[in-house]
């Protein structure tokens, strides 16, 4: 069976997590100036689950903004006041650097949280991450820019900010545990084989459902889907059926039931079920850690499930089709 560079790049995340605590040097935001948090894709996941600890650490006194960075490249208002977070996974791509350029010429201030590749990307302070990834399934670049973006957020909170920064030290250890946890080979043939994969979760697990749902997408080649327990109740059971394959985030908090309700659900319209949690008895595992830092560490059973599922169905997470006609030419004339 192959070996993917993918493999090498979830394996090298707890050291990339730990270097990015140890090394990054946050620039002084402050809390009564608006922020907002922007990306695309993968990044734009990262901002979103920023965004959520700014609002929950603040006990709600901060509503940071989340916008795409195509959308607030091209249009919507920025001011001189408000600081502007840009996630960018190498510092290339045309529209994180747009809202970086129209940031500068309305004077606002700007901090780029990207990797090593760009010797002097845009941005008025950089936070940088990890060394560029080989593999183009992003998945050392998504965590090691969600501990840069919780010690920013941990040190702009100041007092109320101690929690998530010492729970973010914690991570490489759960991490290192979590690598050691098997994935079921039922588990991967059953996903390898389904026609349509749903991915659920409840508050942040809903960030990292939708995460994983790409990494799917791009590694495996499988349409694959994220979104919270709830959405999934609500008129999407109407193409739920024996094609479809579940994996169901076990929620760290109290979601009124609605987990069970849904595996109860698509059980009964003929769905294989998966669970992924930090119970044994979860058939995706990783390590307990404090909820507010769960998406960096229960990811990693999911991204390592897509390297396996890559494995059987023949895919390469490596190039997401780049090297295979007629996806190659397609997607190299589109400038990203």
């Amino acid at each position: 069976m192959p070996h993917f560079n993918f493999d090498d790049q979830i394996a090298s995340e707890p050291e990339a997590v730990r270097e990015v605590v140890g090394r990054v040097a946050v620039p002084p935001l402050d809390p009564g100036r608006p922020l907002v948090f922007t990306g695309i894709g993968t990044s734009l996941h990262a901002c979103r689950v920023a965004a959520t600890w700014v609002n929950r650490v603040s006990s709600g006194r901060l509503h940071p903004l989340v916008l795409e960075a195509h959308e607030f490249g091209l249009m919507g208002p920025i001011r001189p006041e408000d600081q502007i977070i840009v996630v960018s996974h190498r510092g290339t791509k045309i529209y994180p650097n747009k809202v970086l350029e129209r940031a500068q010429a309305a004077g606002a201030s700007t901090v780029l949280v990207t990797g090593f590749g760009v010797e002097h990307p845009l941005g008025d302070r950089v936070l940088r991450t990890c060394r560029d990834e080989t593999a183009s399934t992003h998945s050392v670049s998504y965590v090691s820019a969600l501990a840069a973006l919780g010690i920013l957020v941990a040190d702009l909170l100041g007092e109320e900010g101690r929690e998530l920064r010492a729970a973010i030290g914690d991570v490489p250890e759960a991490m290192r545990r979590t690598l050691k946890l098997p994935i079921p080979q039922r588990v991967v043939e059953t996903v390898a084989d389904g026609a349509q994969i749903l991915l659920t979760g409840y508050g942040l697990d809903v960030i990292t459902a939708e995460e994983a749902a790409l990494k799917l997408k791009e590694g495996a080649y499988l349409w694959a889907e994220g979104m919270s327990v709830e959405f999934a109740l609500h008129g999407t059971p109407a193409v739920f059926g024996p094609s479809t394959v579940a994996i169901t985030l076990s929620p760290a908090e109290n979601d009124g039931g609605r987990t069970l309700a849904l595996q109860g659900l698509l059980r009964e319209v003929g769905v294989s079920v998966f669970s992924c949690g930090s119970a044994e008895q979860s058939d995706l595992r990783f390590v307990e850690v404090n909820p507010l830092v769960r998406p960096l560490v229960s990811i990693i059973p999911l991204q390592r499930l897509t390297a396996e599922v890559a494995r059987v169905r023949g895919t390469n997470p490596d190039t997401t089709r780049e090297d295979i006609e007629p996806w190659a030419s397609a997607i190299k004339r589109v400038k990203l």
